[in-house]
């Protein structure tokens, strides 16, 4: 490896393990708080904050580590471009290409493993969230539950007990709250149970009354029982959600259009990751006289441009809006023509924009 690409990939890579450092960080502990959250409203088991929280930080790496190469590689060279360093050596006769070099040699690496995240680490990652919160959300699981307090979850129901046992899954003096569209239901019990025999899941109701209010009619019911069973059913998830958590082969076998974007956003991720960084190369550029954070704005605004159009595009093609071909590719090859439109000015090739 030559003295100039040694340097200038130094410069790069310390400045990366510090952003990324910084994203995860500051990542972690916004999740942190959302989850801790949750767990203080009693609708997620406090055990289950820490992983979940590790395993959307995995998920965010897709994102974290193209970010913080994007960013590291335009501060180094801007700060080259300021010391009139790289002015120096293309003074040299040293071609631009070399600077390219440097860059790809550590986005390439950089890529392979934002790829592997993006194809494996994320549906991994995905599914063991959902496995988490369907054991920490469901109303079969009393473990997250508090008593004395509205217990609510992502569904809107609601769970209030007077004592909590969570060694034998008891409830005492419970109210239930469920509400559709359609009907709203209130359950009062003197004590309520959970059980699985044979596998199905079971709530027993013991000494108490049933209310149902129809939201579109006269059909209300009040209903007093001593003993009620009830066979919930686990809420499916989305067809978004339901996405992110299949294999490769899964969404290569799908003819939903849904998982067809699903499939082509893990694909471009590499490509997008070099792509960011070709980009920053030349957006890191100076002129004389310019401050070295003359180049923030434009950088946050094609940040900002690649990260909201890359979802927009995942979006139309999951809605079938836009066509699976080109699909998500089509805001990958937009960027493609942004890179060679810089990189051209860059090599002389467009004098009008290279002055």
């Amino acid at each position: 490896m030559n003295l100039i690409e040694h340097y200038i990939m130094r410069e790069i890579r310390r400045l990366v393990m510090v952003i990324v450092g910084f994203l995860i960080f500051i990542f972690a502990i916004y999740s942190a708080q959302r989850y801790l959250t949750e767990a203080a409203n009693g609708t997620l088991a406090l055990k289950a904050v820490a992983a979940i929280v590790f395993y959307k930080v995995v998920i965010a790496l897709e994102m974290l580590l193209p970010v913080g190469l994007y960013v590291a590689a335009a501060v180094a060279l801007g700060q080259l471009y300021s010391n009139s360093e790289i002015t120096a050596l293309f003074a040299a006769g040293i071609s631009p290409l070399r600077i390219y070099k440097a860059v790809l040699m550590l986005a390439v690496p950089l890529a392979m493993l934002v790829t592997a995240l993006s194809m494996v680490g994320r549906p991994w990652a995905y599914a063991q969230i959902d496995l988490l919160r369907q054991d920490a959300q469901s109303t079969l699981d009393v473990g997250h539950l508090q008593a004395q307090k509205f217990n609510l979850d992502d569904n809107g129901s609601m769970i209030l007990a007077q004592q909590v046992d969570r060694n034998l899954n008891h409830l005492s003096d419970t109210l239930i709250y469920r509400s559709t569209a359609n009907v709203t239901t209130v359950l009062r019990a003197r004590s309520a149970s959970v059980a699985w025999p044979d596998g199905v899941p079971v709530v027993t109701l013991l000494a108490g009354s049933a209310y149902t209010l129809d939201h579109h009619g006269m059909a209300d019911n009040q209903h007093i029982y001593q003993r009620l069973q009830l066979y919930p059913t686990p809420a499916k998830p989305d067809d978004d959600a339901r996405s992110k958590s299949l294999s490769v082969r899964q969404l290569v076998a799908s003819s939903s259009p849904t998982d067809a974007a699903e499939l082509q956003w893990r694909e471009s991720r590499g490509i997008t990751t070099l792509l960011m960084a070709l980009m920053a190369v030349s957006l890191s550029r100076l002129k004389p006289r310019q401050g070295r954070f003359t180049t923030l704005l434009p950088l946050a605004l094609v940040f900002t441009l690649i990260f909201f159009g890359g979802n927009v595009c995942r979006t139309l093609v999951a809605t079938g809006t836009l066509p699976v071909m080109p699909g998500v590719w089509l805001f990958s090859l937009l960027m493609l023509l942004g890179v060679s439109a810089l990189s051209a000015r860059d090599f002389g090739l467009l004098p009008i924009f290279s002055r």
